[in-house]
């Protein structure tokens, strides 16, 4: 009698321990048939996304990754978020420890882009769904994995907008051609060289002046890599280099550079009264961060273009968790149009004046 209870025991034991392991083998490798099932048949709890951010201090991904952690407590995912510290070693070995922790699926903010196609291959290799999110990989990378997409904004319509608010700006006042030569003398302030951002924002800004029927001349250009201590220090270079009298318009990748040329021009006096227009310059910045409209509204700041956080946060998140629970990858399913079934495109906007107030929280 004893026997037959202790097999009986036994039996019951071997079953709850095979229980447990199918559960966890279930949890691991997000992008196989396994996560398919996943999506349809249990909760939304089941789903991992590891995510590597290029470096927490930006703060316009500080934004992002807010946006994307209330979307993933919305969508009932969980959400692991890291620092690459600006270091591409460093994120790719983030992203062998994702996938060593079993994740459903990586969002990654790459440190450099064209260093993307190796991580491709490590999500391939683990048939892992990635989102690449605000820089985006080389065409030949993203065409290299059916499991691949990318969420972002055009940085070309990014530098059409800046140079039309400072084009705007000169129509209004045409007295801020200080030498009255016709021409608009700016100073160029870059994010990283070789960042597709930074190339065509800078490309795009400067035609939308032309376009905008001005002849344009560049005093001087240099990058502060997207950082405003950087800025301030270079801007201070430029104003002794080309002085304050020929400078008429400083154009900026992102805001917080354009922040940073402030303050350089704040200790010369300058941009601490936009009605006088003696001692002020526009600048234009990029992002719409929290900062720069409250520069806007004390008015040391021309103007900037919002960069939508929220909604590529957003959309990260979603297209993540669609990919997992196999869902084909379009509006319907991530609540965002879909350009050759791999890019999602957020739209930037104009933020001047006449509409900052809408963007402050």
């Amino acid at each position: 009698m004893k026997r037959k209870k202790a097999a009986r025991v036994l039996a019951l034991s071997l079953a709850a321990i095979m229980t447990v392991g199918m559960a966890t083998g279930c949890r691991r490798g997000g992008g196989s048939s396994d996560a398919k099932d996943e999506g349809k048949g249990s909760s939304k709890e089941s789903v991992m996304i590891g995510s590597a951010i290029y470096k927490f201090d930006d703060t316009f991904m500080t934004g992002v990754r807010t946006a994307m952690t209330n979307q993933a407590k919305s969508e009932g995912a969980d959400l692991e978020l890291v620092d690459s510290q600006n270091k591409q070693a460093t994120q790719n070995e983030q992203v062998d420890t994702f996938i060593t922790k079993g994740v459903n699926a990586l969002a990654i903010n790459p440190v450099d882009r064209t260093a993307a196609g190796p991580i491709i291959e490590k999500a391939k290799a683990a048939k892992l769904p990635i989102v690449f999110l605000n820089r985006e990989p080389e065409e030949n990378d993203m065409q290299s994995y059916d499991k691949v997409w990318y969420v972002g904004a055009k940085a070309e319509q990014s530098g059409t907008l800046s140079g039309e608010i400072i084009s705007d700006f000169f129509t209004e006042h045409p007295e801020a051609d200080k030498n009255g030569d016709g021409v608009i003398q700016y100073i160029m302030i870059q994010g990283e060289p070789g960042h597709q951002d930074a190339t065509l924002r800078t490309e795009y800004s400067v035609k939308a002046l032309e376009e905008a029927g001005f002849k344009t001349e560049k005093l001087a250009a240099d990058t502060a890599m997207w950082d405003k201590a950087k800025a301030t220090d270079l801007m201070k270079a430029f104003i002794t280099s080309q002085g304050l009298d020929k400078i008429e318009a400083v154009l900026c990748n992102n805001d917080d550079m354009a922040l940073g040329a402030i303050e350089a021009l704040k200790t010369e006096g300058y941009n601490t009264n936009k009605d006088d227009l003696t001692k002020y310059i526009p600048v234009v910045g990029v992002d719409a961060t929290a900062p720069a409209l409250e520069a806007m509204k004390e008015g040391s700041l021309l103007g900037t273009v919002l960069n939508d956080a929220e909604n590529q946060g957003k959309a990260t998140i979603n297209v993540a968790a669609a990919a997992v629970a196999g869902k084909e990858i379009n509006e319907e399913n991530v609540g965002y149009p879909v350009t050759d079934g791999k890019y999602i495109w957020i739209d930037y906007v104009k933020v001047t004046d006449e509409n900052y107030q809408d963007y402050m929280k």
